[in-house]
């Protein structure tokens, strides 16, 4: 029997918890909904789901701030759901390590888009690091470890990458001095219709480059190509 992949479901209004159950289900997911972001966390610790959905309006905390606990285990992928549909709020749940953000209302069929396309990445992703030659990956003086998303400094300074700046940065480690368009990076999610505003790849580029660029606002690895899209001006050596 094909294993469910697991999703929370962290939201305050009983009925958006019942379509989101019902649609997701549908699809073959296994479902677990909790109206409180501490009763979202005793469940975590039981059991970690493949995927967690957080309202930002929680009657007990501020979304975000669940959010910016969850993104730090790497176990399982972020998704916001929120009426908060702003650029300036979008663009803070990503800085914040979610996968994706989704607005209210919704279109069911959008939100289940979005979640095919979080547990794809971090499909993919696993399947990456279960292949000999490309499971790790040396870069000026870091390593990048795909079995746990994590990159280490030489020095020994450890950092975690979300799946969906792991994904990002594994695209352009693959082809290094080479021009990607934005439209390579954002891979399985350009069919969504809010593309052309979506600002997800510049915050994931930005979160990346705060990480392994000496300095980020003068940055010497990831390089922006003006109109192109990204390039990864290092050497890469994959590692066996």
């Amino acid at each position: 029997m094909t294993h469910k992949k697991r999703i929370y479901l962290v939201e305050d209004e009983a009925d958006i918890r019942s379509l989101v159950t019902g649609v997701l289900e549908g699809y073959g997911y296994a479902v677990s909904s909790w109206p409180s972001g501490r009763e979202a966390r005793q469940a975590i610790q039981r059991q970690a789901p493949d995927l967690c959905i957080v309202d930002l309006g929680l009657p007990d905390m501020d979304g975000l701030t669940l959010v910016r606990e969850l993104w730090e285990d790497v176990r399982f992928g972020v998704i916001i759901l929120s009426g908060r549909g702003g650029t300036s709020d979008r663009v803070l749940g990503l800085e914040l390590g979610a996968d994706d953000y989704v607005v209210k209302p919704f279109e069911p069929r959008e939100l289940v888009a979005r979640v095919n396309s979080a547990i794809r990445r971090r499909e993919q992703l696993t399947a990456a690091a279960a292949t000999a030659d490309s499971g790790r990956a040396r870069f000026a003086g870091w390593v990048f470890d795909l079995g746990d998303l994590t990159l280490t400094a030489d020095d020994g300074r450890q950092d975690s990458l979300t799946a969906a700046e792991a994904a990002l940065l594994l695209t352009l480690l693959k082809a290094p001095r080479r021009v990607l368009s934005r439209e390579h990076l954002q891979g399985p999610d350009l069919d969504r219709d809010d593309y052309p505003y979506d600002r997800s790849i510049d915050v994931r580029v930005s979160r990346i480059r705060k990480k392994i660029e000496d300095d980020p606002r003068s940055p010497r690895l990831i390089k922006t190509v003006y109109g192109a899209g990204y390039l990864f001006a290092g050497e890469v050596d994959w590692l066996r």
